[in-house]
């Protein structure tokens, strides 16, 4: 598992605009949480039913990734708010998880690779 900073990396194939909406709804599938359902269900989800196209698989798993590593934070700055760290961390993370899930997928929307800061990475 490696943490790695945001990057753009390149594709070597062409990116049809079916396979670039499906890896932006691989992003953008994380927003199910906000009916209850947790963030990684969605870009799990679309990684399994889109195993044959190289460029939503690809985004699929960073969302995955990146989703599955910011509950894990959320879930330590919640413990955090005991010591009023929290406070402040939580608040941050939520912020930060939705400014780079939108980031994510209108660069995948492009067709471009894009990968996550702060991810740790579970999958590969």
């Amino acid at each position: 598992m490696t943490t790695q900073s945001a990057e753009t990396y390149p594709t070597t194939y062409e990116v049809s605009a079916q396979s670039r909406n499906l890896a932006a709804l691989s992003h953008l599938s994380a927003f199910i949480t906000f009916v209850g359902i947790p963030s990684l269900v969605g870009p799990l989800v679309m990684w399994l039913l889109n195993r044959d196209d190289p460029f939503v698989e690809q985004q699929a798993k960073d969302a995955l990734n990146f989703n599955i590593s910011f509950v894990l934070y959320g879930v330590v700055a919640a413990f955090a708010i005991i010591l009023l760290v929290g406070l402040i961390a939580l608040p941050v993370v939520l912020v930060t998880w939705f400014v780079l899930v939108i980031l994510a997928a209108v660069k995948a929307a492009n067709g471009e690779n894009y990968r996550y800061p702060f991810t740790i990475r579970f999958v590969s």
